[in-house]
Order: structure tokens, then sequence, then C-alpha cells
């Protein structure tokens, strides 16, 4: 990798490849490096309604399941060709329903390590191929989960496969050094159009936001900006390391159900 760059603005002209780049947390990502003046390519298995777009520029679009290493093999030989180089990979791609672990079936906890996990791990791998041969090497930024770190019930599977992200992240620094850095980002809980899903209507989502200690949730703009500085020249000495965004925790269970007063014990 080049020396590091005392400037904290990111690079800029740079190309980034975003799995699941269209919706949520993926989004908020793309705006992001399109903002600081990156070309973004975004990949899902069908053209999203509105490309992520920011002061008139807009992120491009291939189709690609990142599941299908047939298509993922395609979608980097598409990026090779239109751009010649990719210097920012972003997995970003991911997610599972609810469902407790006692009543899923196999298949079903294959399919969510293979989407969460095994897909990465080849996307890595590609980006990997192409970014040793430049001589500016390139950086891969890997989208964790909170849920790799505390207990994840009714998305058992998602937790442990995002815990295995984190095992990742470590390993591969230290194999593709120093060519290659690579990172990871945990969010915390985001919010994003699909909250309702995960906390009910306005009401639920309001409450679930004031147990957050910063008294909010993320936005996909907050992960995006860590995304962009991790991927810059200011984060040059970064890699094999994980950057936790939760607003501060989660409050612990059992400061809602103890009876002392904790006020009343602090000396001011």
């Amino acid at each position: 990798m080049p020396p590091a760059s005392a400037a904290t603005a990111p690079a800029t002209g740079r190309v980034i490849l975003v799995t699941g780049g269209a919706r949520g947390v993926g989004r908020g990502i793309s705006e992001s490096f399109l903002a600081a003046g990156d070309t973004v390519v975004i990949c899902g298995r069908q053209p999203p309604e509105t490309l992520p777009s920011t002061a008139g520029r807009s992120a491009e679009f291939i189709a690609a399941d990142v599941r299908d290493r047939a298509a993922v093999d395609v979608l980097f030989a598409e990026i090779a060709t239109r751009h010649g180089r990719l210097d920012v990979l972003v997995n970003n791609a991911g997610g599972a329903p609810f469902a407790l672990a006692a009543q899923a079936s196999p298949r079903f906890h294959e399919s969510i390590i293979a989407l969460n996990l095994l897909a990465p791990l080849h996307l890595a791998q590609k980006a990997n191929a192409l970014m040793q041969a430049q001589a500016a090497g390139g950086v891969i930024v890997f989208v964790a989960s909170v849920s790799a770190l505390r207990p994840s019930p009714g998305t058992a599977a998602y937790g442990a496969a995002k815990a295995g992200i984190l095992s990742l992240v470590q390993s591969l620094a230290v194999e593709w050094a120093p060519r290659l850095r690579v990172v990871a980002v945990t969010p915390g809980l985001v919010q994003t159009e699909q909250s309702h899903l995960h906390y009910g209507d306005e009401a639920g989502i309001a409450q679930v936001s004031a147990t957050v200690p910063l008294g909010r949730m993320a936005t996909p703009q907050d992960i995006g900006a860590a995304c962009v500085w991790l991927a810059s020249p200011a984060a040059a000495y970064a890699s094999g390391t994980n950057l936790v965004l939760h607003g501060g925790g989660e409050r612990p269970a059992f400061m809602a159900a103890a009876t002392a007063d904790h006020a009343a014990s602090v000396t001011p």
C-alpha cells in the first residue's frame, strides 16, 4: 500500500463495489462513496427501482446473486472490463429472517451461512486476485453485526456467520498484507426502510431507539461514513480491525430489573 497520508479527506476517483448497495445500510454506504467522488458499482439479483445517487452522480448496477459463484465471476469480469481495476470492496449483502433455532431446518441454516459467510469470502477472494495485481493494492470492508458480539435469539445462524466474518477479517488481513487492507464495520441497531419488520410501528421504533445510550439508532449514512473513512488514506494503518458503531451499546438488562437506587449512591 502507498504511504499513509496526513489528509483526513478520502481519496476520490476510486472504483468501489458495494454488494447489496441499493437498499438500507448498503444504500447509505453507496451514497457516501458517491459523495466522496468515487465511482460506485452495486450488485443485486434484481435492478433497483432507483439507483443510489448524490449530487447528480449515480451508482452503476450489475445484476449478480452473490451466492452464485458463476455470477460473481461474471460480476468481477465486468468490473475489470468497464474500469480496469477495483479499489474497494464493501461486503455488505446479507441478512436473515426471524427463525428460532429449534424450529429452523438444516437447509435454512445452510442458506443463512452461505449468504452471510461463504458468499463474502468468495467475493473477497475475487477482489484479492484483482487487487494484488494493482500497484495501489486495495481495501476490503466487511459489514458485520453486533449479532456477532452478543446473543442473537431468532437469528442464531446469522449471528454465528457474522462472528465468522470477524475471524475471517483478522486472518485475511495477515494473509493478504501488505498490498491489501482488510477491515470490518460492526453496526448496532440501524433505522432503515425495513425497521418496522424488526421493531414495529413508530412507537416501537422510538422505544427501541431510547434504549441506545446516544438516544437514537444509527442511520445508513452513519455506517457509510465509517466505511469511507476506513477505506481512505486516513485509515492507512487500520487492518484486521473491527470498528463497532452501536451508539454506546445496549443497556444491560439487569439495570432495568434491579431495585437498588443507583442514582442515590453516586457521589456528586
